[in-house]
């Protein structure tokens, strides 16, 4: 992947290497309980973050200065070209009306707005203070220990959390915020969270259709990265690497298939109309 043709965004914040500040929010402690009864109960990270926020009525950042970005980092230079290829996009396909999101960098754990998280839960979207967190081992992680893994599945993954950043700004989780406020079910196959992360998967290929008609970036190989990486972090897939057992009524993300065919959908396109997951029969 030529991802040097991009332009680099100036919306990226290293946080690397600081700690979190003490005090406000439930706390690391409070947090790992938090996500530990999660996962037994076959919820998602995001799921558990908005709760998270709901109980600390919205945990401030640290005030910390951040420390400065290395220009000579490759990695950063990547996530900055990446990010920058989501802004210019977007903003094309929103007509100029989109509030670029902050792209956080972090080792090990970090303070957002939706409260404390560690980098085993991963990358993550947090609505409440419209910044995607991501520790940057997570790609080795996802190489070494899920079966994908690549640059171009690794911009899937940052094109992907973006998505989440659209369906908020856009209004489109508007249905999965509405089922939790009135306390309703959200996971499941077939269920909302599962519909909202194949639309996000869509939407990041939509951007990968949009991106590649500006930079022709991509090289062979590259769309099966990120395929093999859709289909790696399956619920299905993940299920049986960590339980031996696959639990339909568990599911958060979809299933394998699901997930490279709704990836797939939106490259086909380039159009965000062909991802509406939410209303789709079939997933």
């Amino acid at each position: 992947m030529k991802w040097n043709r991009a332009r680099r965004s100036r919306n990226v914040e290293d946080r690397r290497g600081r700690k979190v500040a003490a005090g406000g929010g439930t706390g690391l402690v409070g947090i790992g309980i938090v996500f530990v009864i999660g996962l037994l109960l076959g919820k998602s990270p995001m799921e558990m973050l908005g709760f998270v926020a709901q109980l600390d009525g919205g945990a401030a950042s640290s005030s910390a200065p951040s420390d400065p970005i290395d220009p000579n980092d490759p990695r950063v230079a990547f996530v900055e070209a990446i990010l920058g290829e989501t802004e210019d996009i977007w903003n094309e396909l929103l007509d100029g009306r989109y509030p670029e999101p902050t792209l956080v960098l972090f080792t090990g754990r970090v303070q957002s707005a939706c409260g404390s998280a560690s980098s085993a839960m991963g990358p993550f979207y947090c609505p409440a203070d419209r910044q995607i967190y991501i520790d940057l081992s997570f790609f080795e992680e996802m190489e070494r220990s899920l079966g994908g893994g690549g640059d171009f599945a690794e911009a899937y993954v940052i094109a992907h959390e973006v998505g989440h950043h659209v369906q908020h700004v856009t209004g489109l989780s508007e249905p999965v915020y509405e089922a939790r406020r009135a306390g309703r079910s959200l996971q499941g196959d077939g269920g909302l969270l599962v519909r909202q992360e194949l639309q996000a998967d869509c939407l990041a290929g939509v951007w990968a259709n949009r991106a590649q008609q500006r930079h022709a970036w991509l090289e062979p190989g590259d769309i099966e990265e990120a395929l093999a990486t859709a289909t790696a972090i399956g619920d299905d897939a993940l299920q049986r690497r960590s339980r031996g057992v696959v639990v339909p009524d568990s599911f958060t993300h979809g299933t394998a298939a699901q997930r490279a065919r709704w990836f797939r959908r939106g490259f086909g396109s380039g159009d965000p109309g062909a991802c509406d997951s939410f209303a789709a029969e079939r997933l």
